[in-house]
């Protein structure tokens, strides 16, 4: 499994701003859709990418068929696909990215690419592999440390969230 310093993942969610989805989906049952809601909740903006429900909307947010359909600028291509799905999309991304102003490949969890990941990082990117951007901002805003959840402590205090002075504070 891949690892990364807390420093690394808290510096990409604070760099980023604008999330392009591949693979999000419309079923309120699918990871992507709560990962999506739960984003734009904490103010990312996020363009969802499904060649099969373009021109559709997921969450209100219009659906487009491929990442040259989505308009810039984009942070970060977020990649809810299977790891053998993984190359053609950081190949596409790749396409974009001086367009799109891209600085991050992230793969969600289970998704790992070591080719993928050698080609994002040899055009000037960020990989993140295996691990999810909701799960990553709840653990560093301590919203998961609600639940006694990663923290080694349970108590109750109330955690200081990203626009309170909590550790991924926006400036």
């Amino acid at each position: 499994m891949p690892r990364y310093s807390d420093e690394l993942i808290k510096s990409v969610l604070r760099a980023t701003k604008t999330i392009a989805m591949v693979g999000a989906s419309g079923n309120e049952m699918r990871p992507s859709y709560f990962a999506m809601k739960y984003l734009l909740d904490k103010g990312f903006v996020v363009h969802p990418v499904n060649p099969g429900m373009a021109g559709k909307e997921i969450l209100g947010r219009l659906v487009y068929g491929a990442l040259k359909d989505v308009p810039a600028p984009v942070d970060m291509v977020d990649i809810f696909r299977g790891s053998d799905a993984a190359l053609g999309v950081v190949e596409e991304a790749l396409a974009e990215k001086d367009r799109l102003g891209l600085k991050t490949i992230w793969m969600q969890l289970g998704v790992i690419n070591e080719e993928a990941a050698a080609k994002a990082r040899d055009a000037g990117l960020t990989v993140v592999m295996d691990r999810c951007p909701k799960i990553e901002y709840g653990r560093f805003s301590g919203e998961i440390g609600w639940m006694g959840v990663n923290r080694r402590v349970i108590d109750n205090r109330k955690p200081l969230l990203f626009g309170k002075g909590g550790s991924l504070r926006r400036t």
